[in-house]
């Protein structure tokens, strides 16, 4: 089994990243590589808003002023198992955006 991060948000959900799912989260935007910490810590302390038309999916978000100038906050989205056997809450998507962009 590849290497896997689990961490806790603010609510107490435990959610993991894979080392494969890192991989092709960077595969598609390698510039993303030195951010891992603050993905996590994003998740770990950043606000969240639950997806309108996909209830099991949430976005993490926090601002983070050392991204500037072209960004300012990064976005994790996270999707919930839903039945029992799943394997777990998981990290899908990373993004960086700026302030006023949808969150």
């Amino acid at each position: 089994m590849m290497k896997k991060w689990t961490i806790y948000d603010r609510y107490g959900n435990e959610i993991y990243l894979t080392e494969e799912r890192w991989h092709h989260i960077l595969e598609a935007r390698p510039e993303l590589e030195p951010f891992l910490e603050k993905f996590l810590e994003t998740v770990q302390t950043g606000l969240r808003k639950q997806d309108t038309f996909i209830p099991n999916e949430y976005r993490y978000f926090k601002r983070f002023d050392e991204l500037l100038p072209e960004n300012n906050h990064i976005i994790v989205i996270v999707i919930f198992k839903t039945q029992p056997d799943n394997a777990g809450n998981y990290l899908v998507k990373i993004l960086l955006s700026q302030a006023g962009q949808s969150l």
